[in-house]
């Protein structure tokens, strides 16, 4: 089994990229953001220890973690997103690493995907056999953000600064799809790439 990650910046289109794996490889794919709030959730390793750090203010009448109100106040104290991130990133680490393990032992399982837009800032480069890098021309994706998500210049240029260069993306990924024009040309690029690992279904 491959261990493959896979990060880009923003409007990228990650998204369609593991649409079309997901369809066409024997695989699993697991994106980080979904695994941190499951990590979060009730009964699970991050949750008792974030409502310690931030207290029964950030919890909804359900007792599970409001997300708004959590942001809210990570964004007034900034200290806060060092001391939630140091709970969150190790517990999502560790349940894909489980996940990993068990794939392992499935023979139906040739490829495991973790995408991420930080798997490089957080550690996964030691942990993956290789890593992707979703790039997109700058325009592409700031159109894709305005027509598809509605966000402003403003917030896609927040966003963009907060984010990898493109040049320490590609200097730390193995491997490079250019999604900026047609999904076909980024299709035809997967194969080609995964031809040696995998064949399509």
């Amino acid at each position: 089994m491959r261990l493959i990650g896979i990060t880009g910046g923003v409007g990228a289109g990650k998204s369609e990229i593991l649409q079309y794996i997901k369809k066409h490889y024997k695989c699993e794919i697991y994106l980080a953001d979904q695994v941190a709030h499951e990590v979060q959730s009730p009964g699970q390793p991050c949750y008792q220890k974030i409502v310690e750090l931030m207290g029964a203010g950030i919890l909804q009448d359900d007792g599970t973690i409001d997300r708004a109100k959590m942001a809210s106040r990570i964004f007034l104290e900034k200290d806060l997103l060092l001391k939630v991130n140091a709970l969150v990133h190790p517990a999502v680490q560790n349940y894909l690493l489980d996940r990993v393990k068990e794939a392992g032992q499935n023979p139906e399982v040739e490829l495991f995907f973790i995408e991420a837009a930080l798997l490089i800032e957080t550690g996964y480069k030691e942990i993956v056999d290789e890593m992707w890098y979703i790039y997109a021309d700058e325009k592409v994706r700031r159109n894709r953000l305005e027509a598809n998500r509605g966000y402003t210049p403003q917030k896609i240029t927040q966003i963009m600064d907060k984010q990898l260069s493109e040049e320490a993306f590609r200097e730390a990924c193995d491997f490079v799809i250019d999604n900026s024009g047609v999904l076909e040309d980024s299709f035809r690029q997967i194969d080609e790439r995964l031809k040696t690992y995998s064949r399509r279904v």
